[in-house]
């Protein structure tokens, strides 16, 4: 009965809008309570991105997004020095685009990028540089595209998605790595996670 009230209890405090999760309402409920309580995450809602973009990357703890988008100059020529803008949108606050800050553009989210010739690019995430991208146009639309091997399979990346458990600022526990795109010969979606 016990066990059956304290489960009860837990399913009750976690509710959206809620005020029952007090300290003292948790103090009654006992140790095992203390236990339940931090190995429960509230559900993140992570929208999808709806800014002209090549890819986003969303993970752990909230849902703001970050976009690499083409850039390109007024003529819609692209950048061949700086070919991908990276930003975050932040769906967390007001959904306000913001640019990546200095600690986060050199050790995280940023990215580099190398011509390959016949406008393609070595793109390369800074903080996971042994998972190659390719930036490149399709061969169907002639737009530009961020390409990767899903499943075994040349894909065009619409999303990467990182999911993180504990950790430091600088070392974070990732868990697994989930990256999503479509086969461009067959429309089909391609899903593939691995552990970094």
């Amino acid at each position: 009965m016990t066990l059956a009230f304290s489960i009860l209890m837990q399913l009750l405090l976690f509710l959206p809008g809620n005020s029952i999760a007090n300290k003292s309402t948790v103090n009654t409920l006992g140790s095992n309570t203390d236990t339940i309580l931090r190995k429960v995450k509230p559900k993140i809602v992570f929208p999808t991105p709806t800014v002209p973009r090549l890819f986003y990357i969303q993970r752990d703890p909230n849902s703001n997004t970050i976009i690499y988008d083409l850039n390109t100059d007024k003529a819609g020529n692209i950048d061949k020095d700086e070919p991908v803008h990276v930003y975050w949108v932040k769906y967390n606050e007001r959904g306000q685009k913001e640019e990546l800050n200095f600690i986060q553009r050199k050790f995280a989210y940023g990215i580099s990028t190398k011509p390959i010739g016949n406008d393609k690019f070595d793109v390369r995430i800074v903080a996971y540089k042994k998972y190659p991208l390719v930036l490149r146009k399709g061969d169907s639309d002639n737009k530009f595209h961020i390409f990767a091997n899903i499943e075994k399979k040349e894909a065009m990346v619409s999303r990467i998605f990182l999911r993180i458990e504990g950790g430091s600022f600088w070392f974070p526990n990732v868990v697994y790595i989930e990256v999503k795109g479509t086969d461009p010969a067959t429309g089909k979606e391609l899903t593939e996670r691995f552990k970094p």
